[in-house]
């Protein structure tokens, strides 16, 4: 998956030169010599490569401001660049909240559509690798609540590749959400340039007895829980809604309107998250179908803990999925 995010990057600026990559470490030492392999390219390497290709113009190393950095990428996108922001970790972003919420999300609408942002801001999420509370959160939920922004977490390699190069060309905001621990997942990816659509979900399993809709590393892990509970003689359909801003709801109804039953699976803590939103929405459109109350799997309301065992216990697993599956389907 790492590969096919520097993949995209790669493809959407030999296409177009306005696309420009900024961010802390994303050059990362490449300028210090002709080839210098020790180039980090980022934290986890996806802007490698990057710098030697299309030079210090168009990839730049900032200061340790992330204010600053998002200002400067904000300002670079009104004037018709198309930055592509490496935020590190999604716990970094707080630190441009007015940048992102006040100015990126809101300039076209206070400009009555003549001026737009496409910006795109990638950052990693995610606990499981014991990176603590200030480099774990995935805090989608948060971005998805604020109009005038697109919030994106892809699965899958394939899906990384065609909704960044989406995103890329994009013309209002994305934040593009890449779980830590679905990095080194591999998949068969097209070498020429795709896009998968922003806003269309995807039934990564059919099913008949439940829908089990699941977001990022959460939608890997129900695809297993699915295939187990099939020996069972049980059939998840499983909903991938790979976007969450704007929301493909039409999939995630008609999935639940034919099982009559859902869980929702959500790496972040339970209030006012995707989860509640999802779980609100099938409740008000689709309540007639319903065969049981609408079940969540969630993080508890609480930091991710530095200790292995608490976040172990922390993080929805495959036992808890299996739990909100058999309540469900018992009522």
């Amino acid at each position: 998956m790492i590969h096919a995010v520097g993949e995209a990057m790669y493809q959407a600026m030999e296409a177009d030169d306005t696309v420009v990559v900024y961010g802390e470490d994303v050059v990362g030492g490449a300028g210090l010599g002709e080839p210098y392999e020790g180039a980090m390219g980022g934290t986890f390497g996806a802007t490698k490569g990057l710098f030697h290709k299309f030079g210090p113009t168009r990839v730049r190393d900032t200061p340790i401001s992330e204010a600053g950095l998002v200002g400067i990428a904000v300002g670079a996108a009104a004037s018709g660049i198309r930055p592509v922001v490496d935020m590190m970790w999604s716990s970094f972003t707080p630190l441009a909240f007015d940048q992102i919420h006040n100015q990126a999300a809101k300039l076209r609408y206070m400009f009555g559509g003549q001026a737009s942002v496409p910006l795109v801001l990638r950052m990693a999420i995610g606990a499981g690798l014991g990176a603590a509370g200030q480099h774990s959160d995935t805090l989608y939920s948060v971005y998805t609540h604020l109009p005038g922004i697109k919030v994106v977490v892809p699965t899958t390699p394939y899906d990384a590749k065609g909704l960044l190069l989406a995103a890329i060309a994009d013309d209002d905001p994305v934040l593009f959400f890449e779980h830590m621990r679905l990095y080194n997942t591999r998949q068969e990816v097209p070498e020429d340039p795709y896009t998968v659509p922003i806003g269309s979900a995807s039934v990564t399993r059919p099913g008949t007895d439940v829908t089990i809709v699941a977001i990022s590393y959460m939608a890997k892990l129900a695809l297993e829980v699915a295939i187990s509970l099939a020996s069972d003689g049980i059939e998840a359909e499983v909903v991938d809604p790979r976007s969450l801003s704007p929301l493909d709801s039409e999939t995630i109804l008609e999935s639940v309107r034919k099982t009559g039953r859902l869980v929702v699976v959500d790496e972040s803590p339970p209030r006012c998250s995707i989860a509640a939103d999802i779980a609100a929405m099938v409740s008000e459109h689709a309540f007639d179908a319903l065969a049981a109350p609408v079940r969540r799997v969630t993080c508890p309301h609480s930091p991710v803990p530095l200790s292995p065992p608490l976040e172990n216990a922390y993080i929805p697993d495959a036992a808890r999925v299996v739990s909100a599956v058999d309540r469900v389907l018992n009522q």
